[in-house]
């Protein structure tokens, strides 16, 4: 059995040394494993330095959140989403919906994210899932437009909202997963499914957060 990638466990402790990463199959998408939290999560609250660490470097990476998980499947069960085609996982996180992408047959997939830590995350998931990513911090620096952008879990901060205007500009048609904004309007998106997750390892979140709407880019 292949050990987590030491580096990625080295990041988490820089944040949670009490905590540790494991192997762990999505329920909601049993064909992808990734490198997630251990399900047993300390009880009680995080000693002082801990808090301060986690709101400075929040290991979101090493959660697969509700909306990942359902736009991951999304993909799976239908691949002519993305097969052959050019794919960005904005937000990539974990890198799951990226992931998704690739084992339902896209031709190229960018994960893209800001986070450090994220990014080795992806390559680390996409090696555990046996599929090619490429991996960026700065969605700017691509040069091509893609045929999918896909982002899951981006609209948690309300600051983030002006990205629904920009994401089109880096691909012919946009697909959005979330369970944050209770109620999304925007005139060029339109709601086309929904679809009930839980974050994993589970957080034992608001029930709210476990019901995701995905949204399109209207054409």
């Amino acid at each position: 059995m292949t050990s987590i990638n030491p580096k990625l466990m080295a990041r988490l402790h820089a944040t949670l040394p009490s905590c540790q990463l494991q192997k762990s199959r999505l329920p909601l998408c049993p064909e992808i494993e990734l490198a997630l939290l251990e399900p047993d999560l300390p009880q009680g609250p995080l000693p002082h330095d801990e808090m301060l660490a986690v709101i400075n470097q929040p290991a979101y990476w090493a959660f697969c959140w509700a909306s990942g998980q359902v736009l991951a499947r999304q993909l799976i069960e239908h691949p002519q989403e993305v097969r052959n085609k050019v794919i960005i996982d904005f937000g990539a996180g974990s890198g799951v919906v990226g992931i998704a992408a690739a084992l339902a047959g896209a031709r190229r997939v960018i994960c893209c994210d800001l986070d450090e830590d994220a990014q080795l995350a992806c390559r680390v998931n996409a090696k555990l899932n046996g599929v090619d990513v490429e991996v960026l911090g700065d969605i700017g620096t691509i040069n091509i437009e893609a045929d999918l952008l896909v982002a899951a879990d981006v609209l948690y901060d309300r600051d983030n909202l002006p990205l629904l205007d920009r994401l089109p500009d880096f691909a012919r048609d946009v697909l959005i997963a979330d369970s944050r904004i209770r109620h999304f309007t925007h005139p060029r998106y339109r709601r086309v499914g929904e679809a009930s997750a839980t974050t994993w390892p589970d957080l034992d979140e608001q029930k709210d957060f476990n019901e995701v709407k995905l949204y399109r880019l209207v054409l």
